[in-house]
């Protein structure tokens, strides 16, 4: 059986999963609005600072503006982010300042935009026209945010880290909860016995959906236990109160034979008795067939069955019977196949099937068993066969192949009850198709 995923493992993925893209989303959106913080706030400095240069020109003229440019350039910031000047001439010819070079932007229109000061330095910068002969321009470094940027990072790493740990944690432990009291519910569909079904039946005044659905999960396979158990009590009052007039009047035939009666009274009631005694058998499989499906998928009793060992057992029964029918019987069986089963319901699985064969294949046929781990287990004659039409034909109680003689011995009750406790014990049971004869395959139900 393949490993079952378990529900709650899946939720703590998608939980520890999501709360991932969670950090990851507000690392984003924070590292992204200091950006846009830092680089609004280092345009309106610059807009600032060229603002109240201009007003120095106007108000003092030049060689205030000189002085002033001059001052500004002395001061080293504490923040990193350094301001540049260039006043220049209306050629663009360095007057003050340190910007080497006039950049490309256009004074007349006071554009501004990214200009590049020495080696792998950006500056945002605004030009602005002075006068005739005179203009401005004025830049301050980016990137002086990168330091915040790498402890926000940080921050969300360190922190991002500790909370995943946390939802991980605690989704665990409620998920692990909540996988307890599942399996509660599991365990008790598994083996309803009346233990476990009142320890899952007890809930407290604070109940919640699951305890909702463990009451309900518990009272629904108490009634589902009684109704088999009056199934079967009633199953077994039918069976005596047929089986007993009819093993009454077995006896009574069985004391007119003891008298002696001509041969033709004989002969009929030995017909009487084996009528009888065919009825007894009918009687018995239908009471069989209907337990084993009322049983269906129900675990409880089920027990570690050694079918290597088993069927080796059947195999050497059949091969005496096999001599003297004429019948050529061979097995092959793999050792240490076990199963969890009945092994009284599975001996009569594999003795239904051998019948089968041994019935319909006439003498100087071949029967060949096989086992293979799985498990699966294979009869196969070389018999007449069966029709394609009758293939599933032949599972139905009652049926016989059209191939049967008049005279072959049956109800058509066997190959019923072979599946019927192959379904009881999670199998599946088929005619697979063959060259010559029939080919019977049983092995456990894949999902």
């Amino acid at each position: 059986m393949a490993a079952r995923r378990s529900i709650f493992s899946r939720i703590v993925a998608i939980a520890i999963l999501l709360s991932l893209l969670l950090v990851a989303g507000l690392w984003v959106l924070t590292d992204q609005t200091i950006r846009s913080t830092v680089e609004a706030s280092t345009r309106r400095a610059v807009d600032i600072d060229l603002a109240g240069l201009a007003d120095i020109y106007a108000t003092s003229g030049r060689e205030e503006l000189e002085r002033r440019i001059a001052d500004r350039l002395a001061i080293t910031p504490t923040d990193g982010s350094a301001s540049h000047y260039m006043l220049a001439d209306a050629k663009g010819a360095r007057i003050a300042g340190d910007i080497p070079a006039w950049p490309r932007l256009d004074p007349g229109i006071s554009e501004s935009g990214l200009i590049r000061i020495g080696e792998g330095t950006d500056a945002y910068a605004r030009a602005t026209r002075l006068g005739p002969d005179l203009q401005l321009i004025v830049a301050r470094e980016t990137g002086n945010d990168r330091p915040l940027l790498r402890r926000v990072a940080l921050v969300f790493l360190a922190g991002g880290a500790l909370f995943i740990l946390l939802v991980g944690g605690l989704g665990r432990i409620a998920a692990g909860r909540l996988h307890w009291r599942i399996e509660r519910i599991n365990d008790a569909f598994r083996d309803p016995d009346e233990g476990r079904l009142l320890a899952i039946a007890t809930t407290d005044s604070a109940a919640d959906e699951i305890d909702e659905l463990t009451g309900h999960s518990a009272a629904a396979l108490a009634r589902q236990n009684r109704l088999v158990e009056a199934y079967r009590e009633t199953s077994d009052q039918i069976a005596h109160e047929i089986r007993t007039p009819l093993m009454h009047l077995d006896g009574r035939l069985t004391r007119a034979l003891a008298a002696g009666p001509d041969e033709a009274v004989a002969a009929r009631l030995l017909e009487g008795r084996a009528d009888i005694r065919r009825l007894v058998a009918m009687l018995e499989s239908l009471l069989d067939i209907a337990a084993s499906k009322a049983r269906q998928g129900d675990r409880h009793g089920l027990k570690p069955v050694d079918l290597g060992a088993m069927v080796t057992r059947i195999c050497e029964l059949y091969a005496d019977s096999a001599e003297e029918s004429g019948h050529v019987f061979s097995w092959s069986v793999a050792p240490g196949v076990v199963f969890d089963g009945e092994e009284t319901q599975l001996t009569q699985l594999v003795t239904n099937l051998l019948d089968n064969a041994f019935k319909y294949v006439p003498a100087g046929g071949r029967v060949e068993l096989i086992l293979e781990p799985g498990p699966m287990l294979t009869v196969q004659d070389d018999g007449p066969g069966v029709p394609e039409a009758e293939r599933e034909k032949i599972f139905e109680r009652f049926h016989r192949s059209a191939n049967a003689k008049g005279d072959t011995p049956g109800s058509g009750l066997g190959l019923a009850l072979a599946r019927a406790i192959a379904e009881r014990h999670d199998l599946t049971i088929a005619l697979m198709p063959s060259d010559k004869g029939a080919r019977f395959v049983v092995k456990e139900r894949t999902a």
